[in-house]
């Protein structure tokens, strides 16, 4: 994923409303009438939040008939996904290291406990 795709799509979900429209989405194609039903906003302000996901490529727009139903694009959240996880993997190993260091410590502590109990 290019950085710049990797901008758009972090400035999409960056605003609740898109990712309320995208958590939507993800149970299935609606409408825009049926995205706007939830918020009080303007359908012209909706239209301009789908506009921003379809520019960063989390949804389609489709046409059938007159219903224009509007679908997630999941490839960019994989793609963030996938960017993400390479920081997890970092977090993790972090925390594996300062648990193996806090275990080591604990140990410490009890084998000096043990030694004050001999005395």
């Amino acid at each position: 994923m290019s950085n710049d795709q990797l901008s758009r799509t972090f400035s999409a979900l960056a605003d609740p409303t898109r990712r309320a429209i995208l958590d939507r989405l993800s149970r299935g194609e609606a409408s825009v009438s049926e995205l706007a039903k939830p918020f009080r906003i303007s359908q012209p302000a909706i239209s301009r939040h789908l506009k921003v996901l379809e520019e960063a490529g989390l949804i389609e727009r489709g046409r059938n008939a007159q219903w224009r139903p509007c679908r997630i694009s999941a490839e960019p959240l994989r793609e963030v996904a996938d960017w993400v996880g390479e920081y997890r993997r970092f977090w993790e190993q972090s925390f594996d290291r300062l648990d193996a260091y806090l275990k080591e410590l604990q140990k410490q502590k009890l084998d000096q406990d043990k030694e004050a109990d001999d005395e």
